[in-house]
């Protein structure tokens, strides 16, 4: 028996607090079923494709034989991270990894916010005709992409050659010069990924207040100016979260791009070549599985480091724009 009513106040309060806290998620489920219900499948797929087969993480650290299985491989420590980390490319491939990932982050958003805050003015019956323009080419796989560009860039009978002879220009052998893919692959992103960003900024901008702009209006702004006062600053929040996950993907190159698009062609890879393209040319060549899940960890590894950085930065500069 406890004469100390302070004290019994505080230990009635510190058995409150998980009552308390019980009775507020069974609130937020029971508010929230059908979103939590709806949430289901999507929840599974990562459960499946994305965590379950983080178990095979070990065969990072292994010199995985399939007659031996996982368990009954060899374990060689971190003698797979030396293959990438000892080549002689080791650092182009992750130059060109980086630079690449953030261009093509900055083009594209820059590029489908102003595409989006454009549609914002269009009338309705021509919206949905823009909009289906801009999100076709994100549905077209990159192995059709790259009979595209082939189409076009093919040195005897490409349309881009063609075009220049007909201007008095000298033609160029595409797939021997190196130094025009950097441009050649940005342009191929942008052109398969800028619709479904601008859609993810455009519902943005639904999102936001009428009265916003009915005020704007009748002080005078002009559309520049709402713009940038109104539209831009709504969608902080949005262009956080993209940062965040883009930045999370940082290592993580497209390979679809980058080996279907410059026809895997030798003679430029100096400027195409990236860790995803290098990582499979290699496991064709080899058959290492140790190697090529080593790399995937590291990729992994460095990505969640850069999102909690980025998500870190972000909550000090404003806590409301954070991703958690």
């Amino acid at each position: 028996m406890n004469p100390d009513p302070a004290t019994n106040k505080r230990q009635s309060g510190k058995e409150a607090k998980p009552a308390i806290r019980k009775r507020s998620v069974r609130g937020l489920f029971r508010k929230n079923s059908e979103l939590f219900t709806l949430s289901i499948p999507g929840v599974l797929y990562i459960f499946v494709f994305c965590y379950l087969p983080m178990f095979g993480i070990m065969i990072a650290f292994k010199n995985y034989q399939f007659n031996l299985g996982i368990f009954g491989s060899k374990w060689i420590g971190f003698d797979n991270f030396k293959f990438l980390f000892g080549t002689p490319v080791a650092w182009r491939i992750t130059r060109n990894t980086v630079l690449y990932s953030l261009a093509y982050f900055i083009f594209t958003n820059a590029a489908a916010l102003i595409l989006a805050i454009l549609l914002q003015e269009l009338r309705r019956r021509w919206i949905k005709l823009h909009q289906t323009i801009l999100f076709l080419p994100y549905f077209v796989s990159w192995v059709v992409a790259g009979y595209i560009a082939q189409a076009f860039l093919d040195h005897e009978s490409g349309f881009l050659n063609h075009l220049l002879e007909l201007l008095g220009l000298q033609p160029h052998k595409w797939y021997f010069e190196s130094g025009v893919w950097p441009y050649i692959l940005t342009i191929a992103h942008e052109w398969k990924a800028i619709g479904f960003s601008t859609l993810l900024y455009f519902a943005g901008i639904m999102g936001i207040s009428q009265e916003y702009y009915e005020a704007a209006r009748i002080d005078g702004a002009t559309k520049l100016q709402m713009a940038i006062k109104i539209t831009i600053p709504m969608l902080m929040p949005l262009i956080s979260i993209l940062t965040i996950l883009s930045l999370g993907n940082m290592f993580r190159g497209d390979f679809g791009l980058h080996y279907f698009v410059p026809n895997n062609s030798s003679l430029v890879l100096s400027s195409t070549d990236i860790i995803d393209t290098y990582v499979y040319r290699a496991l064709k060549q080899l058959s290492n599985l140790g190697m090529t899940a080593a790399v995937g960890f590291y990729q992994s590894l460095v990505g969640f480091v850069l999102v909690i950085a980025a998500n870190y930065t972000i909550r000090k500069i404003n806590d409301e724009n954070s991703l958690f």
